[in-house]
């Protein structure tokens, strides 16, 4: 079992391989992005900072999308399901962030850690058939297809990107700190 530290976040190995490190981080970075919404309320989900339309919650259903579509549509190369199916995001691109003001607090970390339960099987399933040098389903423009290994980092870059966010959205609600 991880080390769990105050907040309730597991600690990536320290000495691990380069599956359990990587997915070590991504569980470290989706708890802390858990322990920064942890019992807000909807209005401080939809708290914004200065000029920013982000918040706590629009973080979450964003999260839930990039958790869902990621795996999706570069490991699996299948279409994603709803709600992500049914947006025109050509029209709407920033959907997620601005319906979360529509959500409860409860949809919002049901959708959210959902999604996550999606990705850890998917990954789970992935690295028993194919490990991290595994290709995915889906090509760029440049003839390219991501690995597995790609795909855990870019996931990790993205929460990464987000728990900083979280943090000055965390404050700005109640004044919580820390990290």
């Amino acid at each position: 079992m991880p080390y769990m530290d105050e907040q309730g976040r597991p600690k990536p190995p320290v000495a691990g391989g380069e599956a359990e490190t990587l997915l070590g981080y991504l569980d470290f970075l989706r708890a802390t992005i858990e322990w920064k919404c942890r019992g807000v309320d909807a209005e401080g989900l939809r708290t914004t900072v200065g000029p920013t339309s982000m918040t706590l919650g629009g973080m979450l259903k964003h999260l839930a999308c990039v958790e869902d579509t990621t795996l999706a549509e570069w490991l699996l190369g299948t279409e994603v399901g709803p709600p992500w199916s049914e947006v025109d995001w050509d029209s709407d691109p920033d959907w997620e962030w601005r319906t979360a003001a529509n959500d409860s607090p409860e949809e919002l970390h049901r959708m959210w850690r959902d999604a996550v339960a999606r990705s850890d099987k998917t990954i789970a399933h992935a690295l028993e058939n194919g490990g991290l040098e595994q290709l995915g389903n889906f090509t760029n423009s440049r003839g390219e297809s991501p690995t597995l290994r790609y795909i855990v980092m870019a996931m990790i870059e993205e929460y990464a990107r987000h728990v900083g966010h979280a943090d000055l959205l965390r404050e700005a609600v109640d004044g919580a700190t820390g990290e």
